[in-house]
């Protein structure tokens, strides 16, 4: 298990153990605050939009096209969206802190 720290649509933080191996929606969806996860990590649907804080977007894994173009239809995209269902949770990104977007 390795932290991860979720701000949720409140703006409350929470610092939760999140599973390594796991995609960090699977972490998230988990959470009573989480991501819906419709269409469970299918990249299609955008219920598991986070942003991702500046000191970790560098870390992650590039973005794929369908991701990309998933995440310019949404009305809250901004610098720093991700699908979460795009992210695997690795020990490398131990203490990643992501704030849950507001429901399209």
């Amino acid at each position: 298990m390795a932290l991860l720290r979720v701000v949720d649509r409140d703006g409350v933080e929470h610092e939760v153990e999140g599973r390594t191996g796991l995609k960090v929606m699977e972490n998230l969806r988990e959470l009573d605050y989480g991501v819906a996860a419709i269409c469970g990590g299918m990249c299609s649907c955008a219920t598991c939009h986070v942003y991702v804080d500046p000191e970790w977007k560098s870390r992650l894994p590039a973005m794929m096209s369908d991701e990309r173009e998933l995440l310019a239809e949404l009305s809250h995209y901004q610098e720093g969206s991700r699908l979460s269902c795009q992210i695997e949770f690795t020990p490398e990104l131990a203490g990643l802190r992501v704030r849950i977007a507001p429901d399209e």
